[in-house]
C-alpha cells in the first residue's frame, strides 16, 4: 500500500506565468499549484532535489504529501494529481498537488506489474502487456503503489483481463472487468517472403542476355527522349534547319 506520509516544504510564488516558471527552473525549483479541497489554491515552487526525494520514496507517486507552506505551520495532506515533463530532458517541469481528506475515497491510476514467466513463453509464445494502468478508488492511505499480476500459468492463446486480477480489500476497480485486457500470450508472427515471379520457359528477366552472347551495341545506353531534336536546335535558329 502507499500508506506513506512524507513532509514536503514548499514556497509560495509571488508571480505566475511562463517567464517566471523558466526563471525558477534555472534556479533549481519546480513550479506548481496546490489546489485546496474546496478552498483557495496556491501557486508554489519546490526544490527539484526535494521533489525527487519525495516521489522516489516508498510511496512513489501515490505517497500522501504533508505539504507545509514556508512560514506557516498548517499541514495540507495532499496527493500528486498531475505533472508535466520536459520533452527533452524528461525531468518533471510542473506539478499539480491536490489537498485531500484522509477519510474520503479518491480515484487514481495504478500501475500493473507482471510477475513470473508464462508457461507458454517456454514453448515459444510471446507475452504482451496490453494495459499498464488501471483506475481504482480507495481511501488516500489505501491506494496501492502498484498491483502485481501473476502470469506464470498462462499458456499460448491465454488472455488475462481485469476480472482475473485478485481483489484488494478496500480498493475498487473502476474499469470494465471483461473488456479491460491486461496481458496475452500469442504465437510469434512469421514474416512470409514473397515467392519469385515465374517467367515463361526460355524467357529471361529484363536486361539479361543468354549466356555466351553479347548485348547489342547501344543497348546499355538508351538515348534521352527527344535527344535528336535537341541536337538539331543547337545548330541553328529555333524552328529552322540548315541546308
Amino acid at each position: 500500500m502507499a500508506g506513506e506520509r512524507v513532509k514536503l516544504q514548499v514556497r509560495e510564488r509571488e508571480r505566475r506565468g511562463s517567464a517566471d516558471a523558466r526563471r525558477l527552473r534555472k534556479q533549481g525549483f519546480i513550479p506548481g499549484v496546490l489546489y485546496g479541497n474546496g478552498k483557495q489554491s496556491h501557486a508554489i515552487c519546490v526544490p527539484e532535489r526535494e521533489l525527487r526525494r519525495v516521489l522516489t520514496g516508498a510511496g512513489g507517486l501515490h505517497a500522501i504529501l504533508d505539504v507545509v507552506l514556508e512560514g506557516q505551520s498548517t499541514t495540507h495532506a495532499s496527493i500528486l494529481k498531475d505533472y508535466q515533463q520536459d520533452p527533452i530532458r524528461g525531468h518533471i517541469s510542473h506539478i499539480d498537488l491536490h489537498e485531500v481528506r484522509l477519510d474520503q475515497a479518491i480515484q487514481a491510476s495504478v500501475n500493473v506489474q507482471l510477475v513470473g514467466e508464462p508457461a507458454g513463453a517456454k514453448e515459444g509464445g510471446v507475452l504482451s502487456q496490453v494495459q499498464r494502468e488501471i483506475n481504482v478508488e480507495a481511501l488516500p492511505m489505501e491506494i496501492p503503489e502498484h498491483i502485481d499480476l501473476d502470469v506464470s500459468g498462462m499458456a499460448i492463446g491465454d488472455t488475462l483481463r481485469l476480472a482475473d486480477l485478485a481483489p484488494i480489500e478496500g480498493v475498487t476497480y473502476l474499469d470494465s472487468p471483461e473488456e479491460t485486457v491486461l496481458a496475452t500470450v500469442t504465437l510469434p508472427t512469421r514474416e512470409v517472403e514473397p515467392e519469385p515471379e515465374e517467367l515463361p520457359e526460355g524467357e529471361l528477366p529484363e536486361g539479361e542476355v543468354p549466356e555466351g552472347e553479347e548485348a547489342p551495341e547501344g543497348a546499355a545506353e538508351q538515348p534521352a527522349e527527344g535527344g535528336g531534336e535537341a541536337g538539331a536546335g543547337e545548330q541553328g535558329e529555333p524552328g529552322t534547319t540548315e541546308s
